[in-house]
């Protein structure tokens, strides 16, 4: 059973975190630990992380997944505000208390889709102070630039514009869960938020409009989504990292990867790896009506953990 670690933030928010150990022996002598940052409105309990998760502990690794904030049903939110995009001081948090306790443990990040954003920027913020027990990352179907992929957000490309509206519904339904704490009068009157228009944004760029950026004190959405690129982090990137990525991922149109195509090419600990299938988080395999409970990228991430490690 997983054991749940909660630390507060400055501002009076909750973080959570999952521990998962080892359920199966290591190859390694030394103690690793897979840190794992979900995707948009996704937690520990989503089923993709619990798969990984439930593959790497049998490996004998050991597991921590950060929650963000508000998408655990069960807990309220203490600040009035919930995850971003790229928002990385839930993760930095979730790392250096975990260390404070396994202070020889050596950290291998693995995000997905957002939290694959979070994951890249995190570890190219020039003015964060980073554990040094961080060895590699891997990051998973991320986006790289907001402000460049929104236009294709916007149009029916792989069915984008059908996944665009879900992710709004998902981030609107962990606002409308917290109301009582996120929409007060006095949070309203003091970050300029219409409710009305929170409740009737009908793109995740409208909701980040009316909700988002105020909250966070971004004066357009496009300066949000600039400071919250990974792309533009990527050039302090130092530690070895993989990029994984579908090409028909309704998410992420082809013209975005060009970005880790081109950071590869100058940096000699990266890898990138791009399908032609697998959608978003999808690279489910074993059959059309019943697929496999472990799917290829749960064996593709656990494999390219080994090898970071035995690249140390």
């Amino acid at each position: 059973m997983p054991r749940r670690i909660a630390a507060r933030q400055e501002d009076g928010a909750t973080v959570t975190w999952d521990v998962y150990d080892p359920t199966g022996p290591s190859q390694f002598s030394e103690d690793y630990t897979i840190a794992v940052c979900p995707g948009i409105a996704n937690s520990s309990e989503s089923t993709y992380v619990r798969s990984l998760v439930s593959l790497t502990c049998s490996q004998g690794y050991r597991c921590v997944v950060l929650n963000h904030l508000g998408v655990l049903p069960h807990l309220k939110v203490t600040s009035p505000r919930i995850f971003r995009y790229g928002q990385t001081d839930e993760l930095h948090l979730m790392l250096t208390k975990f260390v404070e306790s396994h202070p020889d443990t050596k950290l291998l990040l693995v995000g997905f889709s957002m939290g694959g954003n979070i994951v890249t920027k995190y570890l190219g913020e020039m003015t964060r102070v980073r554990p040094d027990n961080i060895i590699g990352a891997i990051a998973i179907c991320q986006g790289y630039d907001a402000v460049a992929g929104l236009k294709y957000l916007l149009e029916w490309h792989n069915l984008a514009r059908i996944y665009l509206f879900s992710m709004t519904e998902n981030m609107r339904s962990v606002i409308i869960k917290h109301k009582e704490a996120l929409l007060t009068e006095e949070v309203k009157r003091k970050h300029n938020i219409d409710e009305r228009r929170v409740m009737s944004a009908a793109t995740l760029p409208e909701l980040d409009e009316v909700y988002t950026r105020r909250i966070y004190g971004f004066r357009s959405v496009e300066e949000l989504y600039r400071n919250d690129s990974s792309a533009n982090y990527l050039h302090n990137v130092h530690v070895p990292i993989v990029f994984i990525n579908a090409r028909d991922d309704p998410l992420v149109h082809p013209d975005m990867l060009s970005i880790p195509q081109a950071f590869v090419k100058t940096h000699k600990n990266s890898l990138y790896i791009e399908t032609e299938h697998g959608g978003h988080l999808g690279y489910y395999d074993g059959g059309y009506i019943i697929p496999r409970a472990v799917t290829w990228l749960d064996r593709t991430v656990v494999s390219l953990v080994t090898a970071l490690v035995n690249n140390q």
